[in-house]
């Protein structure tokens, strides 16, 4: 038995000897596999980090960092995605594109004025013809320019009271939206064409109330039979009388009266109020109208005496034609005579447009514009207060052959 473990015992010690030199080289095998892999890491590291230079280099070159942007994510760009198919990007790399990602996402989402505002679901027609509500189905219209207000009102903007006041008037604040775009869309399309020189003159009355329908269908029909007397070698002062007489010829609840000092009037270019003058009752001139004037034949009708006077604050100002020139002290008065006629030339204006071209503080310069004759003021012209008015207006053109009426339409 002795002899039998001696002889067991070199041989087992010989095994484990070779397992203990076995683990050894897989130890070492393990570690330089290990090593070699470090390395790799390295390299592709390396590789990685001149690739995202070499992108970054690329997209300062380009043109637009969309496009950019665009080569990155498709693997379009030669210079960025040199990278094998079976290559690894290391997560850093993934986290400084997703941050890219999200800056270019902040650049491309914004905007001012109506851009922010809801989008029409159809596309308007050139020229316009689709309904507002239809182009906004849901009444969500855009919002116009939002200025915050300041100073001691600042607490407005901020107070939920306020804010409360303004869902109230929700309905209100909708239906002017929808207003102030049909009025931009008509500008829009009038701006695309319209061109300096002639001038059209046209007006028209609506009623909200049943009982005034008679006064304005009195004073429309007043101003076609003005159009209708209108020709080449007819008297004004026929014209005026044949007004007068189909206007108060209406019998209505309230009499109805031409208004004896507004005329109508001829129209020439850059002059919308010529020299010859066409009155709504009898009694006028017995000069002719001539061939290629152009007029505008406009009547007034009232419920008063017949009889305007100026009153309440002027608004609308007009720059004298016929003027020559006027010297002017004021530095201030010779700007804002500049900007008027740059602006607006001969046609009538508010304030409120002055306003719009950034004009401030100038009322005592367009005080003095007025004393010097330069400007002519064009204040309100009332009746007897509780009276009611109408207006109706046409533009007409004598051509040789034809008489034009330039401003009729589908509506009156």
């Amino acid at each position: 038995m002795a002899t039998q473990a001696e002889e067991v015992q070199p041989v087992h010690e010989g095994e484990e000897e070779e397992e203990e030199e076995e683990d050894q080289i897989v130890a070492q095998t393990t570690d330089q596999a290990k090593k070699k892999k470090k390395k790799k890491k390295k390299k592709k590291a390396n590789a990685n980090t001149e690739q995202e230079k070499q992108g970054d280099q690329a997209c300062q070159d380009s043109k637009t960092a969309n496009d950019c942007n665009g080569h990155k994510a498709n693997g379009d760009d030669g210079d960025v995605n040199n990278v094998d198919e079976g290559t690894e990007q290391p997560e850093g790399n993934d986290a400084t594109n997703s941050k890219k990602k999200k800056k270019k996402k902040k650049k491309t989402g914004g905007g001012s004025g109506n851009q922010d505002g809801p989008k029409p679901a159809l596309q308007q027609t050139d020229p316009p013809t689709i309904p507002i509500c239809q182009l906004f189905p849901n009444g969500n219209y855009p919002p116009g320019q939002i200025e915050e207000y300041t100073g001691s009102a600042s607490y407005r903007t901020t107070s939920q009271e306020k804010r409360a006041l303004d869902m109230m008037n929700s309905e209100i604040i909708s239906d002017i939206r929808q207003a102030a775009e049909a009025h931009r869309q008509t500008r829009k399309y009038v701006q695309s064409f319209i061109k300096p020189g002639r001038i059209i003159d046209s007006a028209f009355t609506v009623a909200f109330n049943p009982r005034y329908d008679p006064l304005v269908a009195a004073v429309k029909d007043a101003t076609n039979t003005g159009v209708r007397e209108a020709g080449i070698d007819v008297r004004i002062c026929d014209v005026g009388e044949r007004i007068q007489e189909v206007m108060e010829s209406y019998e209505i609840e309230l009499n109805v009266k031409a208004i004896r000092n507004l005329n109508g009037h001829s129209i020439s270019q850059y002059i919308i109020h010529g020299s010859k003058s066409v009155p709504s009752v009898k009694g006028g001139e017995a000069v002719k109208m001539e061939e290629n004037e152009f007029y505008a034949i406009e009547t007034f009708g009232s419920t008063g005496k017949g009889l305007v006077h100026d009153d309440m604050e002027t608004s609308h100002y007009m720059k004298n034609f016929d003027v020559g020139h006027v010297p002017l002290r004021s530095a201030r008065a010779k700007q804002l005579l500049n900007v008027i006629n740059q602006n607006f030339g001969t046609l009538a204006f508010c304030r409120r447009w002055l306003d719009r071209l950034g004009q401030t503080k100038y009322l005592l310069a367009l005080k003095s514009l007025c004393d010097s004759g330069i400007i002519d003021p064009c204040p309100p012209l009332c009746d007897v207060k509780g009276s009611y008015t109408a207006q109706f207006e046409h533009t007409l053109f004598l051509r040789p052959s034809v008489k034009e009426i330039l401003s009729r339409g589908d509506d009156y």
